[in-house]
């Protein structure tokens, strides 16, 4: 299982399947949320997530796709776009330091 020290966190790509709004917003939702962090947060398509990500959050339905486009990566799957227990977790993680696990 990859895991990732909160403050070696510079990058978070929401991985989303082409043409879904709601991705967006979650992009919008996590740049709100860790505001004053130091960390870029970008939505990119599952297939075309970057080498510099160091964590990717994608729903549940996208993971496996995820984790063959980026294999080493922290990879965060969600079930709901807004109020995820696994992505307020991450920001909570990331703002009280702590170690983000796949």
């Amino acid at each position: 299982m990859a895991s990732i020290d909160s403050k070696d966190i510079h990058k978070i790509i929401v991985a989303c399947d082409a043409g879904m709004g709601s991705s967006v917003m979650l992009a919008s939702q996590l740049r709100k949320q860790l505001k004053g962090q130091q960390i870029q947060v970008e939505h990119t398509p599952v297939n075309s997530i970057p080498a510099d990500a160091d964590v990717v959050v994608c729903h549940a339905g996208l993971a496996a796709r995820a984790k063959v486009t980026a294999p080493d990566k922290v990879l965060i799957s969600f079930q709901l776009f807004i109020g995820d227990p696994a992505v307020t977790k991450l920001v909570n993680t990331i703002k009280n330091g702590g170690t983000v696990d796949a």
